[in-house]
């Protein structure tokens, strides 16, 4: 049997924006007759991420979840504030585990392939798209790109931080952890002159994920990521405990209009297309939308210049990271005020995106004022 050589749809990787946006395309069943390739030169197979999210209620990926909390902890040197988030939940989602269960939903698609390969370029000529991997040449009506391409931000006159982290699976030896609260920031370890936090996932009471993570230009040296964790556990009492795992990651923060750079039959999508969370570098909960948003747009619009586009949210977390690139030890400042004066709930649906003019105000008001209206002047005037 011949190997097609044009499709309907071709995606550049098949990771979270890719599959999420195929899986909309089955559930919706207005693609059962296009063709679709994904290309990626890793066949998903291993747990090589995880995703945290907020989400109020029960969801649609709760079958699939690793870890629930019902609490969440803010602290730095000051203060230790234990959050109730009911009726939200905190969540905690395996890589592998969405892999397998994506896969397995569009398996049964004979229109839906996947390619191992690498992507080296792609053109668009007309009204069709040339792509080129290692080893062929393929054409389709459609390309979406999710390879991220850092020189895009980094030459444009966008602020661009880097959320880095090097986070231990630990496994300590007497009962350390609140199994039922999750620590989203912990501001109390040194600053540096950064807004450098600690991030504990707990596991059980013997058992967490604990990273160190910073909100910066620079990425460190692994030495110095790693010392700052034995520090934090130091300080938690832990005297003994065995490293399962590791992980390291760093996630762009910008507001760089990536959509700009969109043509009519080439999309830019996750990171590549701006799917992450600028101002806090969260990805999962804001590509559950985009892509929702993706698949029903494909079936009314032929332009995909016309999808995305500046909100008054973009505008938010342009502010935000216009301060950390100015004064990066700001972060810690601007964080705890939020979650001293205002409550968690109101938090998460802010940074949602769900919230209405007096609830942004709401927000806004907890945070220190003076720095946002010089940013505010920078950026408007």
């Amino acid at each position: 049997m011949a190997v097609p050589t044009h499709y309907d749809y071709i995606f550049a990787g098949s990771g979270l924006a890719s599959l999420l946006t195929v899986y909309r395309m089955v559930q919706s069943g207005a693609y059962d007759d296009k063709s679709i390739l994904l290309i990626d030169p890793s066949q998903k197979n291993d747990n090589d991420r995880t995703w945290c999210f907020w989400e109020e209620g029960d969801g649609e990926w709760d079958g699939l979840l690793h870890r629930v909390w019902e609490n969440a902890r803010f602290a730095n040197s000051n203060f230790n504030k234990k959050m109730a988030l009911a009726p939200y939940r905190y969540k905690m989602l395996r890589g592998i585990d969405f892999y397998r269960f994506v896969k397995s939903k569009v398996a049964s698609n004979p229109d839906i392939s996947f390619l191992q390969d690498s992507i080296t370029g792609f053109s668009e000529k007309g009204n069709i798209v040339e792509v080129n991997t290692g080893r062929t040449t393929l054409t389709c009506s459609k390309f979406f790109n999710s390879i991220y391409n850092p020189a895009l931000p980094a030459k444009s006159k966008y602020p661009l931080l880097q959320q880095h982290f090097v986070g231990w699976f630990i496994k300590t030896e007497q009962a350390v952890f609140d199994k039922g609260c999750v620590t989203f920031m912990d501001f109390s370890i040194p600053q540096k002159g950064n807004t450098r936090f600690m991030y504990v996932l707990p596991l059980s009471e013997t058992e967490a994920l604990v990273e160190y993570t910073l909100f910066s230009e620079d990425l460190l040296p692994a030495a110095e990521y790693e010392n700052a964790i034995k520090d934090y556990l130091t300080g938690l009492g832990v005297t003994a405990y065995e490293i399962t795992g590791k992980e390291r990651g760093s996630i762009p923060m910008t507001s760089y209009p990536f959509w700009e750079n969109n043509s009519k039959n080439v999309l830019h999508i996750g990171s590549a297309g701006g799917w992450t969370k600028a101002s806090t570098g969260y990805t999962f909960k804001n590509a559950t939308k985009k892509s929702r948003d993706l698949a029903d747009f494909l079936q009314k619009e032929t332009d995909l210049r016309k999808f995305g586009g500046r909100n008054r949210f973009w505008f938010y977390d342009l502010l935000l990271l216009d301060i950390l690139h100015r004064s990066n030890e700001k972060g810690s400042t601007i964080f705890s005020a939020m979650f001293k004066k205002a409550p968690p709930q109101l938090i998460f649906k802010f940074l949602d995106e769900e919230t209405t003019i007096a609830q942004d105000i709401r927000v806004i008001n907890a945070c220190p004022k003076g720095i946002f209206i010089k940013a505010f002047l920078r950026n408007v005037f």
